[in-house]
């Protein structure tokens, strides 16, 4: 294969050429990039053995072989060579045919010789490229491009979207946001596929006929094979078509697109509410530690950490509710103060492990160097810990917030409970004793998924607050 770099196309576009030559250095992305581009290659590649088979490099090649041949310089080599191969025979006294010793010179004599031409060829900007090179350097070419455009659409706009280390990162995040959504439905899938629990006879109860029981099975598919169930399940989890729940054939789709922004809410405004507290009062503690006011607020976050939810919930109805009737006692989605006590009982232990975590961050912080140099040259305490303290001390509290905010979706059942409220943790709890199992995974899968996203704007976030990050993913 021949390209002549001295005669470049005026047509030349380097950008997708740049991209997917960095990107083929990863087996991953290589894969990738071929499945999108796969209607172009057939074409690609019988152009690429066309034009290979045009021998022009070969002829080339065999010329300036030939003319090293009748300047005497391959039968130096050879000799110098041969004479070489017998020294070092007869050095270590090894008894070799001369037929061998020719072999062997002739070998050598002739790499060295494919291996001059080759850079001789090279200088002179030819070059021998194998397929996935001559298809690199036809990203070059702005007519190939625009002919190949539409076929290979998906695989353009990959290639402009990975170009951006930004994008890629966050496509890269996605794509593992993905297999952990998978990895979480078929062991969700699996453990009550094993479970002792039989659905049937829970929902058709145990004075049950055998013929009931088959028929229930078979309308439910629990008579196929792990496998083909498997498949069922993940199949209606990414086409968003639950079907019908075992007991009281209600949509689960439409039962959990009700139930779960009930409990989005409640966990949002939870977690603002812990931000908001436990940000101000980490960093008042770790700026005055060992003092009055840090004793004062860490022994308030232990408290926080300690009151179980439920107990706390029903001592919030019998003091807030009952007895001085500021709030209602259960969720109503029509008053807006009956949501205060969820967010307060739910949000109590998070802001407490944040307040904890932001004052432990902040402490290992203000010790620095940098924050010292910044004392020594007179800014004052506030300038230092709003621009310089915080913003570095962010890093393991935005972790520890998305660790917590997921918890606050699975964990929201027992809240939910107390206050009566319809959400998505008291609907799976209530589906987990038939067990339900579409609805189990459909509420499961929609929780790991928006546990995810959460995920992913928190690896977002590390890029904003940490400049090191920013680099490594440019590099990369």
């Amino acid at each position: 294969m021949v390209t002549i770099k001295n005669n470049v196309n005026a047509t030349e576009h380097v950008f997708f050429y740049r991209t997917f030559q960095k990107l083929m250095h990863n087996r991953y992305y290589k894969a990738l990039l071929f499945l999108l581009s796969i209607l172009v290659h057939p074409f690609s590649y019988f152009f690429y053995k066309k034009t290979k088979n045009s021998n022009h490099y070969q002829q080339n090649f065999e010329q300036r072989c030939l003319t090293y041949k009748e300047q005497g310089l391959y039968d130096k080599w050879l000799k110098a060579f041969m004479a070489q191969e017998q020294a070092k025979a007869s050095f270590f006294h090894d008894n070799v045919q001369n037929s061998q010793l020719q072999e062997t010179a002739t070998a050598l004599a002739d790499a060295k010789l494919t291996r001059l031409v080759e850079q001789d060829l090279a200088k002179e900007g030819l070059e021998h490229l194998n397929y996935w090179q001559f298809f690199n350097q036809q990203l070059k070419n702005t007519k190939f491009i625009a002919v190949t455009f539409l076929p290979a659409l998906f695989f353009y706009v990959a290639l402009l979207v990975l170009a951006n280390p930004f994008l890629q990162f966050i496509v890269e995040r996605l794509l593992q946001s993905l297999i952990v959504i998978i990895g979480v439905a078929t062991l969700v899938f699996t453990i009550l596929y094993i479970s002792p629990f039989d659905p049937a006879r829970n929902i058709l109860g145990v004075e049950a006929t055998p013929e009931q029981i088959t028929n229930f099975n078979r309308l439910h598919g629990l008579d196929q094979s792990y496998l083909t169930q498997l498949w069922h399940t993940l199949t209606s989890l990414f086409t968003f078509d639950l079907g019908t729940s075992f007991a009281g054939k209600e949509d689960i789709t439409q039962s959990i697109a009700n139930k779960f922004p009930v409990t989005l809410e409640i966990a949002i405004l939870s977690l603002l509410m812990a931000v908001a507290i436990a940000i101000p009062v980490g960093i008042i503690s770790a700026v005055r530690p060992n003092s009055y006011v840090d004793y004062l607020f860490m022994f308030l976050a232990l408290i926080g950490l300690s009151i179980p939810s439920f107990w706390q919930g029903l001592l919030f109805i019998l003091t807030f509710a009952l007895k001085l009737q500021w709030f209602p006692a259960t969720y109503n989605p029509s008053n807006w103060l009956s949501l205060i006590m969820p967010i307060v009982v739910l949000g109590t232990s998070i802001t407490a492990s944040v307040a904890r975590m932001t004052r432990s961050s902040m402490l290992e912080v203000i010790h620095e160097d940098y924050i010292i140099t910044a004392k020594a040259k007179g800014l004052n305490e506030f300038t230092i810990i709003s621009r310089h303290a915080i913003r570095n001390a962010m890093i393991p509290i935005i972790t520890v917030i998305g660790l917590l905010f997921g918890g606050m979706l699975g964990g929201s059942a027992v809240t939910e409970k107390v206050f009566n409220i319809s959400g998505i943790g008291s609907y799976i709890v209530d589906k987990q004793f038939i067990p339900d199992i579409p609805a189990i995974l459909g509420g499961v899968v929609y929780v790991a998924i928006t546990i995810s996203i959460v995920n992913l704007v928190i690896d977002i976030l590390y890029a904003f607050f940490d400049p090191r990050i920013r680099s490594k993913m440019r590099k990369s």
